[in-house]
C-alpha cells in the first residue's frame, strides 16, 4: 500500500510541466519516500496547478478544514508544495514541480545520501529534447558585454528584469551547495540564487534565504559577472528567479557542457565573435568560458560557437576587446514567453501532459470543488 501511494505521487508530480520520470533503479521513489510520509503523498495528490485554499482540498481529501489547513501548512514549511499569500492575507496552496521546486526547497537540509540520489536521478530528470523546445531557464549577458549599439530587448538584459520586481531574495545555490557537501565543486560565491515577488515570499517565510533591496540585487549581478558566472532567469519576459550558476557545479549547465553542441539546447539571443588578429593571448577567456567554447592556439584565441551560449562572461574581460557579442539571426533567436504561467503550460505541452483541454477540466474541477466546499459548509 505504501509503495502504491509513492508510486501514485510519481506519476502526478510527472504530470506537472516539469515532470518526474520513472526509472529502472526505482531512485524517484527513494526520493519521494525520504521527503514524504504517506500521509503527506497522499494529501499531496489532492493538490494541482491551480493555488487553492484549504477548505477545496479539505473537500477532495475528505477531511476536516481546520486538519487541512494545518497539515498543507505543515507541507508548505517542509518544502513539498508551493504557498501563496494574496493581498487579502488568505494561505493559498498548490502543487509544486520537482524541479523547479521542491528539490531547491531543500537547500537547508542536503545530506549526502539525499545528493547521491539526486545525481543518479539528473540523467534522467533533465530530458536534453524537452529542454531544446521548451527550458525552464534561459542566459541573458552580463551587462559589461553589451554594447550601447547593440539590439537589445529588456527582458534580455538581467538589470531590466529585476528592475520592476516588488520584493527579492537571494537564498544559496543549492547546487554549487551540494557539491561542496560532497567535497567537490568551486569556491565561487554561493549566496548566489536570486528570487523574486511570490516566490520571495515563499522562500522568506520558508527561511531559505535574505531579503535584499534593488542595489544589493545589482551588487549581486555584478559579482556574478566579476566571479565568471552565467545568468539565468527563469523562461519568461517576467522573472520570479535568476540563477547564477557556473558549469562545474550547475545541475543544468553541467548536463548542457556534457552534449556535443551546448549552443543547440541554450535559449539565448547572442553569440560570441572573435577577433584573433587583436587576441593578446592572456587567456582569461578560457578561464572564464563555462562551456569550454574557446581555447588558444598558437596564443591566439579560437571559438567554436556551437559550444557559445552567449553570456558574455569572455567579453566582460577581454583586454583587448578581441571578443564581442552579436545578435543571432532572427530565425535563430528564442521565442520567450511572457510569464511564468506561459513558459510552464508550454513545456507542460511539450511534454504532452498539459493539453488546453486538461487545463480546462482542471479549472473546472476547481470551480466545482470551491462550490461544494461551501455548500458543505467548509467556509
Amino acid at each position: 500500500m505504501t509503495d502504491t501511494i509513492y508510486q501514485k505521487l510519481a506519476r502526478h508530480l510527472d504530470d506537472l510541466p516539469g515532470g518526474f520520470p520513472s526509472t529502472e533503479t526505482g531512485v524517484e521513489l527513494r526520493i519521494l519516500k525520504r521527503l514524504f510520509t504517506p500521509e503527506e503523498a497522499e494529501l499531496a495528490l489532492c493538490l494541482t496547478l491551480i493555488a487553492e485554499d484549504a477548505r477545496v482540498v479539505a473537500r477532495r481529501a475528505g477531511i476536516s478544514r481546520t486538519e487541512a489547513e494545518h497539515r498543507l501548512e505543515e507541507m508548505a514549511k517542509k518544502g513539498l508544495i508551493f504557498r501563496i499569500v494574496p493581498k487579502d492575507g488568505r494561505l493559498l496552496y498548490m502543487a509544486s514541480q520537482y524541479v523547479i521546486g521542491i528539490w531547491e526547497y531543500h537547500v537547508n537540509d542536503l545530506d549526502p545520501d539525499f545528493i547521491r540520489d539526486m545525481n543518479e536521478y539528473v540523467p534522467t530528470l533533465v530530458n536534453v529534447d524537452i529542454w531544446k523546445k521548451a527550458p525552464m531557464l534561459r542566459t541573458v549577458p552580463v551587462k559589461r558585454s553589451l554594447t550601447p549599439q547593440m539590439e537589445v530587448m529588456s527582458y534580455e538584459m538581467a538589470e531590466e528584469l529585476v528592475r520592476d520586481r516588488k520584493k527579492a531574495l537571494v537564498a544559496p545555490c543549492i547546487c554549487r551547495r551540494e557539491r561542496r557537501i560532497m567535497g567537490e565543486g568551486c569556491d565561487k560565491p554561493e549566496e548566489a540564487c536570486l528570487v523574486f515577488d511570490m516566490g520571495a515570499d515563499y522562500y522568506q517565510r520558508n527561511g531559505l534565504g535574505r531579503i535584499i533591496d534593488k542595489q544589493e540585487v545589482l551588487d549581486i549581478l555584478r559579482k556574478a559577472d566579476k566571479a565568471g558566472l552565467v545568468l539565468q532567469p527563469g523562461n519568461a519576459k517576467k522573472i520570479v528567479n535568476i540563477c547564477c550558476c557556473c558549469g562545474c557545479c550547475c545541475g543544468v549547465l553541467r548536463t548542457v557542457k556534457n552534449y556535443p553542441r551546448p549552443a543547440d539546447l541554450v535559449a539565448t539571443a547572442f553569440i560570441a565573435t572573435a577577433d584573433a588578429d587583436t587576441c593578446n593571448g592572456c587567456g582569461v577567456c578560457e578561464k572564464r568560458c563555462q562551456m569550454d567554447a574557446l581555447r588558444l592556439e598558437d596564443e591566439k584565441v579560437v571559438l567554436d560557437a556551437s559550444r557559445c551560449i552567449g553570456c558574455g562572461l569572455c567579453v566582460s574581460t577581454c583586454p583587448t576587446k578581441s571578443l564581442t557579442l552579436i545578435r543571432k539571426p532572427e530565425s535563430e533567436q528564442p521565442d520567450v514567453p511572457k510569464n511564468m504561467i506561459e513558459s510552464l503550460v508550454r513545456l507542460g505541452r511539450e511534454r504532452g501532459k498539459l493539453g488546453r483541454m486538461s487545463l480546462i477540466r482542471m479549472q473546472l474541477k476547481s470551480k466545482m470543488d470551491r462550490l461544494l466546499a461551501v455548500k458543505l459548509g467548509l467556509t
